[in-house]
């Protein structure tokens, strides 16, 4: 697992992964085939992969975090940590990763919706969404975020915040993305 660590932090401190000669340098290797074959574990175990060119890529495992069981959000019970898993927030939140963005949030529309001014929120490319999903929209040459709603056969965009009215489009609303996840640093 040490190995592991040192990838890892190579990968932190160069963003890219080792080529065999760094990786034997860093393990302390003598040789390319020494760290071929360590590297070679960590692609049979999922922490890493390769490339269509060969060269050594993060695997689904590489930046897991360790799924460790269950907490009580109601009435206290005892504790147990249990490892259930790991799992990375990319396997957790993104379902197709190429239309996938991030957006930084700016304003209090959104506020009810536990949407606050400088989250992050998980957006997937999209030119439809259904009604009640939070979409990132193209109103009128204006562009924001808002519950999407339909009346009759028309769409309109409602807040989560009762000081905001609905956005009903005079010419154009255009769905950009459908928001799938929000992100809170602490």
């Amino acid at each position: 697992m040490e190995y592991l660590n040192q990838i890892r932090t190579f990968y932190t401190n160069h963003k890219r992964m080792p080529s065999y000669a760094e990786a034997a340098k860093i393990f302390g290797l003598r040789s390319k085939d020494s760290a071929y074959k360590v590297i070679q574990r960590f692609i049979d175990e999922g922490l890493l992969d390769k490339d269509t060119g060969g060269k050594i890529i993060p695997g689904s495992g590489f930046s897991g975090v360790r799924l460790l069981g269950l907490v009580e959000a109601g009435f206290p019970t005892p504790a147990e940590e249990d490892l259930l898993d790991t799992i990375t927030l990319d396997e957790y939140l993104i379902d197709n990763k190429e239309a996938t963005f991030m957006l930084r949030v700016k304003g209090d529309s959104m506020y009810d919706a536990g949407i606050r001014e400088g989250d992050m929120v998980l957006a997937e490319r999209t030119t439809t969404g259904k009604s009640g999903q939070i979409v990132v929209a193209e109103v009128d040459g204006r562009w924001t975020m808002k519950y999407l709603r339909k009346q009759g056969s028309y769409f309109y965009l409602e807040p989560a915040n009762k000081k905001y009215k609905p956005i009903y489009p005079k010419e154009d609303l255009r769905i950009a993305a459908v928001v799938r996840a929000i992100i809170r640093k602490y």
